[in-house]
């Protein structure tokens, strides 16, 4: 079954990747990618004092419209690239700091990373929730996902509770180059209740250099191992179906 060319997980000089988002999308043209996401790293956590972020509200701006003004190069360019703006939330930053500056309809995608135990779960369903009840969410949400989530964290205990979580949120799971010991034979369980309850997946590389984008090949060669063509495909319906944010 062949897909398209899709890498949801990029970083660049706004966090810790070394190129400038226009490098990047130009770069991910040269490559052939149809569909890209950049998600710089957004934390107040440790995460903040060894690495750049996006921390404050001036710096999310000026990453969404220089995001936006990609977006509009590659629409009126007709090209085969679809950008789509993401961001890439620690789960270990505090709660107040999420709820000030994350707005959740101006990104396309929004990553959780870190995701390690029931009580993130919690927390996860906490910024949710807050999010519903800020009616911070309607019609143009973000697509939700685990970043290099590491599924042996819950295979002996909370697996259940895991699946249905991702389930009633819709939230989908990502297939990482760079952490390819995470999807590997020993979590076979968990990618097995994926596939028995239809839960979302994706494909991304981490890649903090322009040369790392098209390393996608192992997860794609993964996601056949596991079956997982169908939750592939019913990701790329909903990716397809984004309403552009802009």
């Amino acid at each position: 079954m062949d897909f398209p060319k899709i890498n949801l997980h990029t970083h660049t000089a706004f966090s810790d990747g070394r190129n400038s988002i226009k490098e990047i999308v130009i770069k991910s043209l040269k490559k052939g990618l149809n569909y890209l996401a950049i998600t710089d790293h957004f934390s107040d956590s440790w995460k903040s004092g060894v690495i750049p972020t996006l921390n404050t509200t001036e710096k999310i701006q000026e990453y969404l419209t220089q995001l936006s003004d990609c977006q509009n190069y590659l629409k009126n360019a007709n090209t085969n690239l679809k950008l789509y703006k993401g961001i890439e939330i620690d789960i270990g930053s505090s709660f107040n700091f999420i709820k000030r500056l994350i707005q959740p309809a101006k990104f396309d995608l929004i990553l959780f990373e870190y995701l390690e135990t029931p009580e993130g779960l919690a927390y996860i369903r906490n910024i949710i929730e807050y999010w519903e009840k800020s009616n911070l969410i309607n019609d143009n949400f973000p697509l939700l996902g685990l970043a290099h989530f590491d599924p042996s964290n819950f295979m002996y205990q909370g697996l259940n509770e895991l699946i249905f979580f991702l389930k009633e949120y819709n939230i989908y799971y990502e297939f990482n180059s760079s952490y390819y010991e995470y999807y590997s034979r020993r979590n076979e369980l968990f990618f097995k209740k994926l596939k028995k309850y239809n839960i979302p997946i994706a494909i991304g590389s981490d890649a903090h250099i322009s040369r790392g984008l098209t390393d996608i090949e192992e997860p794609i060669e993964m996601i056949g191992v596991y079956n997982l063509q169908n939750n592939l495909k019913k990701f790329l319906v909903r990716l397809k179906n984004r309403r552009e944010s802009y």
